[in-house]
């Protein structure tokens, strides 16, 4: 018997069609993909804009005046991203994670935030709703936020050095507004927050431990990343990449750290405490220390694209099912063959690959993918 193909529209890198099986695949909460891993977390991008020029995620050179974001038309509504949400969750997603682009650009963001606040695990559980954001807009929103029915939030922030942190937004914004609107997500209960730091070598490696003495003790959690070879146009070099081994002993030094369990299966950050009880850091390791095999996270675009790894070129085409003749049966099905597809362990392969395939394969920019 043949599949019914849905025809692609709206292409970027080139998309793959979103397949309805002939055989219905039925949502048990129990899918795994070609590996054995489960579905557990689902990030979704509401906008491929942000208000920053971050050098190793929309550097200016490229996402200028002139570049071509996507018309509103292309974005998925809120009902489509929530009717989508809904076949996620029965497939055993437990945790949203919206993301962006800078997500609170989305005009009336909270009402999205609203209508996936009342959608349930299969286990009758609230889900897990959280957010990344800059924490250029978040003063003056956090408290919304968290009234719409946002549990958490994580905050990028890649130094305190004023200096240091207007040249990497690279459009002079203070990190003094940043730092208000962390307290503000602190007052409004949206935590426990996390800030995180990509950590790029050469650029703002002597922000770290004036990190870890900011937030010590805050309640906050700072966690540090390795700066990833995402895209192909934040010009990554091997020799920029800082080991969270090297930050670890950096803290150490000075911050005793003793290493912690991790928090939940498929935990992408390596935690460790402070040796006096003070809280805690976490290490994100994605170039040095690969977590493919319990990598349990979907990432579904502005417009719809279903991508399966953060390193992908090539997402599905969702939207089309959404804006078709699809059922709800019919886009869970669809949805659980894709995933049920799944091989993606790109962070594995890095170390075994040609020298130049790190550099040279052109894939999906974080900001349209989703970090």
């Amino acid at each position: 018997m043949s599949e019914r193909v849905i025809p692609l529209i709206d292409q970027r890198l080139g998309s793959l069609a979103a397949r309805v099986p002939t055989t219905a695949i039925p949502a048990t909460g129990l899918l795994g993909d070609t590996l054995g891993r489960p579905l557990r977390d689902l990030r979704i991008s509401v906008t491929d804009r942000c208000n920053f020029r971050c050098s190793y995620c929309m550097p200016k050179s490229i996402f200028d005046k002139d570049y071509p974001y996507l018309p509103h038309s292309a974005l998925l509504s809120f009902e489509e991203i929530t009717r989508l949400a809904r076949q996620f969750v029965a497939h055993g997603v437990q945790k949203i994670r919206l993301t962006g682009g800078e997500p609170l650009l989305r005009k009336n963001l909270e009402i999205l935030i609203g209508q996936l606040a009342t959608l349930r695990t299969v286990d009758g559980q609230p889900l897990d709703i959280t957010l990344t954001t800059n924490g250029s807009l978040l003063e003056r929103k956090a408290q919304a936020l968290k009234a719409a029915g946002l549990q958490r939030v994580t905050v990028s922030l890649d130094g305190l050095d004023d200096a240091v942190f207007r040249a990497m937004n690279d459009v002079d914004f203070p990190v003094a507004e940043v730092l208000r609107g962390i307290e503000a997500a602190q007052a409004a209960g949206l935590g426990p927050i996390k800030v995180n730091m990509v950590v790029k070598r050469g650029t703002n490696e002597h922000e770290i431990l004036p990190m870890a003495r900011h937030f010590k003790g805050s309640g906050i959690v700072l966690r540090f990343i390795e700066y990833m070879d995402v895209g192909a146009t934040n010009g990554w070099r091997m020799d920029e990449v800082l080991p969270s081994a090297e930050v670890v002993r950096r803290i150490h030094q000075e911050l005793p750290l003793v290493q912690l369990d991790p928090s939940a299966p498929g935990e992408t950050a390596e935690r460790w405490g402070y040796a006096d009880g003070s809280g805690e850091i976490g290490v994100i390791s994605s170039v040095t220390q690969a977590f493919c095999g319990e990598c349990n996270r979907a990432r579904l675009t502005t417009e719809g694209q279903l991508y399966l790894c953060l390193f992908a070129a090539q997402g599905h085409d969702l939207r089309a099912l959404v804006r078709g003749q699809a059922s709800d049966p019919e886009l869970a099905s669809a949805i659980a063959a894709i995933w049920q597809g799944r091989n993606d362990r790109y962070s594995e392969l890095r170390a075994s690959l040609p020298p130049d395939a790190a550099t040279g394969t052109r894939r999906a920019e974080m900001s349209y993918i989703g970090g």
